[in-house]
């Protein structure tokens, strides 16, 4: 099926969920020149988002029936199916050749539901998740995985280019969302290394901001190590990405993989060390929070410690 090309000034677009993500993305194609229209659970956290010229909507639906093309980021798959599929959902309101856009990291198998039950009524719709945190979102320089229809995909390429940097087409429905599994996994092992690398350093005597410079430009080097430990450093947990989502994405990479019979033991442990996260009262901190729970483990109050203790003899 033949889409119309996403325009600014042309193509209206709704979005549906101004969390930390979200409200960044949304700003920069209304910065993009496209109008918008937008609907959060809380009102207050879209005020930004409508101080910038977007309308307010009081449903998914009404977002829909205002919209070409409907974005939609929020927490869990559940939260997914009620603002998509729900009877107030997006899919109620919209029209024959309109585009649904999910970028909530949720299940392969309810993206490919979403776009079966969409294609009934001429509706496209595309699973989009994003890896980059809150910096980029904020600085339009997020990874954006794609699944869906290839016509309707191409037909975004505006919208995607306001939003992020890395933009690949991945195959049909949930191709995006088993590739953002991907990334997670790579993540959640990657954090661990982290985490103990600084733990390490911390109880070593070292000065963690000197260590840094040595390690963060070398073969250990990450986007999580360059843009998480600083902050880890600075006892800064503020969230770029929840614990608790988290939690979820690799909750749904393991119950994937148990079903194509893979045995992932890392990714295992990771998810039992955030429900320690989680557990300690850190659900809504930042996935570097896992730095808390594992100087807990040694007896560490992370926080509270000083800048670079005894070194261990």
């Amino acid at each position: 099926m033949a889409y119309a090309k996403a325009q600014p000034g042309t193509t209206r677009i709704g979005w549906i969920g101004t969390g930390v993500m979200g409200s960044s993305m949304c700003g920069h194609l209304i910065d993009a020149g496209f109008s918008a229209t937008v609907f959060n659970r809380t009102r207050a956290k879209a005020e930004g988002l409508i101080a910038k010229g977007a309308a307010w909507a009081d449903s998914p639906q009404a977002v829909a029936e205002n919209s070409d093309v409907v974005f939609t980021i929020v927490g869990f798959p559940a939260d997914v199916r009620e603002v998509v599929l729900g009877d107030a959902g997006a899919l109620a309101g919209c029209r024959e050749g309109s585009i649904l856009v999910d970028m909530t990291t949720s299940e392969p198998s309810l993206a490919a539901e979403i776009a079966e039950r969409a294609a009934s009524k001429g509706v496209a719709a595309i699973d989009a998740p994003v890896s980059g945190g809150d910096v980029g979102a904020r600085q339009a320089r997020l990874s954006i995985m794609i699944g869906g229809e290839k016509e309707a995909v191409d037909a975004l390429d505006l919208c995607w280019k306001a939003m992020g940097k890395t933009i690949v087409h991945q195959g049909g429905p949930g191709a995006g969302q088993h590739t953002k599994m991907v990334n997670q996994v790579l993540i959640a092992a990657n954090m661990i290394g982290v985490c103990e690398a600084l733990l390490y350093g911390y109880k070593a005597g070292l000065d963690l901001e000197t260590v840094m410079q040595s390690v963060a430009s070398g073969a250990a080097g990450s986007w999580s190590l360059s843009n998480l430990a600083p902050r880890i450093i600075a006892n800064n947990f503020d969230p770029g990405f929840f614990v608790e989502h988290f939690i979820k994405d690799m909750g749904i990479a393991l119950a994937e993989s148990k079903r194509m019979g893979l045995s992932m033991p890392g990714l295992a442990l990771a998810h039992q060390l955030y429900v320690a996260v989680a557990a300690q009262g850190h659900s809504r901190a930042g996935t570097h929070a896992l730095e808390l729970a594992l100087a807990s483990m040694s007896g560490i109050d992370w926080r509270e410690r000083s800048k670079t203790p005894p070194t261990e003899t």
